[in-house]
């Protein structure tokens, strides 16, 4: 233990727990197992000096706080390590569990890893009675497990505090089950209730989300500095910015627009990997140049024609608030990266101008201007029946242009992020422009091969 030390010693500013994490896992792991019993003890009760910040309690007289967070947040150790702490502070507290069902239930937020029995104190032993689906702490405090599958189970019973767990996989009872947990706590002077759950876009979620002075804590795997980083890293390689990764590991609530061209599960759909692009037949390149030079981003967006027939957007190059000798080199350098046959750019600051810009900057391809006002939604609502019919893929994830992808609404709104669908626009004129000479090569009967 001695040689350990030295290295634990905090720096100005530091404290033992930043030297701990700075420590490789292989070394935690041999700390922990030289560290003489009762220290290793104190340090794993000491949760709340090690917790991050997402899972340490909002201050303040809120009455529900929803972490809604990435897998491996450290959801269910925090509801576990608040329920805990309730049990201690409110000795003969009744607390309610909800889960969508008993089985998750049990699995996860009492006999789970980092469930109820699991983070007790060295001199705790809180009691798990099945038959009556309570857990019985020391204090006295009873943990009451329901499902959310059976709603009325919670018509009548009143409890100081609550935890509900996964509420975005809740059944569609669990709007029942959620009206009445709340109905019933009015016990003691200030009941709560914690949500822990992966976002999803259900009804539920937003009306928790509602509740007047509900506080969110919002987080990413990536936030839980106690996860192995190669599982991080690995996880990021492959999910990283689908809609499913987005979901599962930054915790970002996805939801889709009403009346909107593109569903984010049909972006999902039509994704591939980059490798199924190569040797593309016809490369475009769609821009939508700033109109202001007050923030707006210039979108440029690489399209190709795959040899098999189906269009491909292979790359997203837009750039945020440029000056236009900024936005026509990367115009410039996309086209040469990619063998572009042509340039097809919004004309809404004038289709000399536009011209005129990239010349400047050595573009040498035919550069054809198309006009917003009389062609924005015509071109769109096709583009988008193409996404249906499988004829558009994505070589990789994008995650700016799919959002904007996801804000156009049909008739022509916008509904997405920011004050303009840039990128949306630039994708559009590309995909639009390469569906066009498909149709012309069906005509000549001249056959994509």
């Amino acid at each position: 233990m001695a040689r350990w030390i030295d290295r634990l010693e905090p720096g100005d500013g530091e404290t033992v727990l930043d030297r701990l994490l700075e420590l490789s896992l292989d070394e935690r792991k041999r700390l922990l197992h030289e560290m003489p019993r009762k220290y290793a003890q104190e340090l794993q009760e000491r949760w709340y000096q090690w917790a991050h910040d997402g899972q340490r309690e909002p201050p303040g007289d809120w009455p529900v706080w929803l972490i809604r967070a990435g897998r491996g947040f450290g959801k269910t150790r925090a509801g576990s390590e608040w329920i805990s702490e309730m049990a201690r502070r409110m000795p003969g507290a009744r607390i309610a569990l909800v889960a969508a069902n008993e089985k998750d239930g049990l699995r996860v937020m009492i006999e789970g890893p980092s469930g109820l029995i699991a983070v007790a104190r060295a001199d705790e032993r809180p009691q798990w009675r099945s038959r009556l689906r309570e857990l019985h702490f020391d204090s006295g405090a009873v943990a009451t497990l329901f499902s959310a599958g059976a709603a009325e189970n919670l018509r009548g019973p009143e409890h100081h505090a609550g935890w509900c767990d996964e509420l975005a996989k809740w059944p569609k009872s669990g709007e029942a089950a959620w009206d009445n947990l709340m109905l019933g706590l009015r016990r003691g002077d200030r009941p709560r209730v914690l949500v822990t759950t992966t976002p999803r876009p259900v009804a539920l979620m937003a009306k928790v989300a509602a509740v007047q002075g509900c506080v969110t804590t919002l987080g990413r795997t990536a936030d839980n500095p106690h996860l192995p980083p190669s599982f991080v890293t690995h996880m990021i390689a492959t999910y990283g910015g689908t809609r499913l990764g987005r979901q599962e590991l930054d915790g970002e609530l996805l939801e889709d627009v009403e009346g909107a061209l593109w569903t984010r599960a049909l972006v999902e759909r039509c994704r591939v990997g980059a490798d199924a692009t190569a040797k593309p037949v016809r490369v475009v390149i769609g821009v939508d140049p700033p109109a202001t030079s007050h923030g707006d981003a210039c979108g440029i967006v690489v399209a190709a024609c795959l040899r098999d027939g189906r269009l491909a957007v292979v790359e997203d190059a837009s750039v945020e608030n440029p000056p236009p000798h900024v936005w026509a080199r990367v115009v410039a350098a996309a086209a040469a990266r990619w063998g572009a046959d042509r340039v097809v750019a919004e004309s809404n600051m004038g289709g000399e101008m536009v011209e005129a810009t990239l010349r400047q900057a050595e573009v040498t391809l035919p550069v054809v201007p198309v006009h917003a006002s009389i062609g924005k939604a015509r071109r769109a609502e096709p583009v988008a029946l193409a996404y249906e019919r499988g004829q558009v893929v994505h070589a990789g994830a994008f995650e700016a242009l799919e959002d904007q992808l996801c804000g156009l609404q049909i008739g022509g709104g916008y509904a997405g992020p920011g004050r303009s669908p840039d990128r949306a626009d630039a994708c559009v004129w590309a995909l639009a422009d390469l569906m066009e000479g498909l149709r012309m090569g069906k005509a000549l009967g001249v056959r994509v091969v």
